[in-house]
């Protein structure tokens, strides 16, 4: 067998420097990758450590911001509850005041009637004890008396300035101090306190107090004409040894005549034995929307004769 002639075999051939350069290339593209992605992974890192440190300052910033949050809101809750407290107080003060005006006026009102009675009282004559006459001109109302009797028209024209008339029957009572006994009726002789009927009532300051309540409330009809409420007090009241002043309150007379009331008032007010006055009898005249001149005619009248004075009061 003929063995063939070994060719000679080169090593170097343009296949393996393509082999070696791709290698070679692949080593080199290895290389040149490598390090960017090495750099890239450290920056990463570093972003990632700066990322975490502004999240953790974030969220401090964020509790000092909650911290403080819950501080305003406490000072504004306890700032509302100031004000809460502020505008009770505000509303309370104003309560307060607003009373007071009211009582203010009250008492303004009160003052001017008691001023006006206290001024006919000053500007009465001081006679001396052996004089018993009396100057018509002047006029006044002494408070002398031991006894009072009011009598009140209770009418729908009086009830209408019931509150006027009823501060007029405390001045009254302001300017005797101190009475051994009072009584109050209608101008029909109807008892104000009907227990009390033909009796005194005790002079007392709770008393006092006590019956002007009743009488703020005292519902009762009339007919506008003193003369039976008179008539009453003279019958059961009147007596020698005392002695009386009867106050009568109206605004209007709804009787006929004149004469035969003042005749009657008068035989009716003299004692049979001496013939001296056994009450003293004054008037105090209303205005109100139905007032007319004819209380006022003959309670003029009525009081010159019978030792008392009449007065007028402004609407």
């Amino acid at each position: 067998m003929r063995v063939r002639a070994r060719e000679n075999i080169e090593i170097f051939t343009l296949s393996f420097l393509d082999i070696i350069s791709s290698a070679f290339a692949a080593v080199v593209l290895l290389v040149l990758l490598s390090k960017p992605l090495s750099d890239s992974a450290l920056d990463y890192a570093a972003d990632s450590e700066q990322l975490l440190k502004s999240v953790m300052a974030a969220q401090t910033s964020v509790d000092k911001a909650q911290q403080k949050l819950e501080k305003k809101r406490q000072e504004l809750a306890h700032l509302k509850q100031i004000h809460s407290q502020v505008g009770l107080s505000e509303s309370t003060l104003k309560q307060h005041v607003g009373d007071a005006n009211q009582q203010l006026k009250r008492l303004d009102s009160e003052l001017a009637g008691l001023s006006l009675v206290q001024s006919s009282i000053q500007r009465a004559a001081i006679r001396p004890s052996s004089s018993n006459k009396r100057d018509v001109e002047v006029g006044g109302i002494p408070v002398d008396s031991d006894y009072v009797i009011f009598i009140v028209d209770t009418s729908g024209s009086m009830q209408s300035i019931w509150e006027r008339v009823s501060k007029e029957v405390i001045n009254v009572l302001k300017i005797h101090p101190k009475v051994k006994g009072f009584q109050i009726m209608n101008d029909n002789g109807l008892h104000l306190i009907s227990s009390y009927s033909g009796k005194w009532i005790a002079d007392t300051p709770q008393r006092r107090h006590g019956v002007m309540k009743v009488f703020d409330a005292w519902k009762s009809a009339s007919n506008s004409s003193p003369v039976e409420g008179i008539e009453v007090a003279l019958k059961r009241y009147a007596k020698a040894n005392i002695s009386l002043s009867i106050y009568i309150f109206g605004d209007d007379y709804s009787g006929s005549s004149y004469d035969d009331v003042i005749q009657s008032i008068g035989e009716m007010n003299r004692n049979k034995m001496t013939g001296k006055k056994l009450a003293k009898i004054h008037a105090i005249g209303f205005i109100s929307n139905y007032a007319t001149n004819r209380f006022s005619i003959l309670m003029r009248e009525v009081t010159r004769r019978n030792g008392g004075t009449f007065l007028a009061l402004p609407q």
